[in-house]
């Protein structure tokens, strides 16, 4: 196959340039010559509101795949669970990466410990997320907490915990290992992603491309985990099935053993409802994500 010259898109944020030259390295060694163009997206420009109350979906994938389609990139790199249960018409989900661990970090300052509270901050305190599936699993086990909106990228949001205007706040561990930040001077708490309900594909990019581009997708298949799609998919059906975007307070996580696939699965209508959860297990994935969420509607 020849060596082509491919353009990635990517939001101009830490993360996501790490996640785009993550990517590039990976094609540079296949030897092809790559070239990033940064892309700024609605998410990043609307930073007053938090994730729930933001209109339509797909911020921060949107403005991406629209310059896929118009060909102005060839290939966008996503945090999977950022994206859309169904790709736009014209666009597909190539491969994904290797699943970064998937689990939920709490950052706490120092003086707001008090190790014998579940999560180990103090009574009270004051927690930072905008994510309505953080808040709804956060309050079922801490309804003592105040909690408060947070918005911008991982080390805007650590700046501001540091800064003392929350006590604690919560990220997805991956984002925080893949930037190697320096945490010593929080208690860093990480969650098992089996008891606290990480978003669907989380720890995982997505390689989004043209449908017709068939000659990147069979250069993808080189990068391609098999098994970590496969759990991917499954998660992001629970999602689908129920029709949610990043509104929903919807949380799935699945891991293969054999031909087994155990999934959790936790939800609540709204970020202040009372929160449902499911353990599944079976070998057929939409089998298992059709009772799932047939579980959880019915709980």
């Amino acid at each position: 196959m020849s060596n082509r010259k491919i353009i990635i898109g990517s939001r101009g944020s830490d993360l996501a340039l790490w996640q785009a030259h993550f990517v590039e390295g990976q094609l540079q060694k296949l030897g092809h010559e790559v070239e990033i163009n940064i892309i700024k997206t609605q998410g990043d420009k609307i930073q007053h509101l938090s994730f729930d109350k933001m209109e339509g979906k797909g911020f921060f994938t949107k403005e991406i795949e629209e310059s896929l389609l118009q060909e102005t990139i060839d290939l966008a790199i996503h945090s999977h669970k950022d994206l859309e249960t169904t790709n736009p018409e014209g666009l597909a989900v190539a491969a994904v990466s290797y699943r970064e661990n998937p689990s939920e970090l709490i950052l706490i300052r120092k003086e707001a410990v008090d190790a014998s509270q579940p999560f180990k901050f103090k009574k009270g305190a004051v927690v930072g997320t905008s994510s309505a599936r953080r808040k709804v699993q956060l309050l079922h086990q801490r309804n003592d907490i105040a909690l408060k909106d947070i918005r911008g990228n991982v080390p805007t949001r650590i700046q501001k915990l540091r800064d003392g205007q929350f006590d604690a706040i919560m990220l997805a561990y991956a984002g925080v290992k893949r930037l190697e930040i320096d945490l010593s001077e929080f208690e860093a708490v990480v969650l098992d992603p089996k008891d606290f309900i990480p978003a669907p594909a989380q720890g995982v990019l997505g390689l989004q491309i043209r449908e017709s581009d068939t000659e990147l997708a069979e250069i993808l298949q080189q990068l391609n985990h098999p098994e970590v799609q496969q759990t991917t998919v499954l998660e992001r059906e629970v999602l689908r099935l129920f029709q949610g975007g990043c509104q929903l307070p919807l949380g799935s996580y699945a891991e293969k053993q054999g031909e087994e696939f155990h999934l959790w699965a936790a939800m609540a209508d709204t970020w202040d409802a009372p929160l449902r959860e499911v353990k599944l297990t079976g070998t057929d994935p939409k089998a298992l994500a059709t009772e799932a969420v047939e579980a959880l509607k019915k709980k």
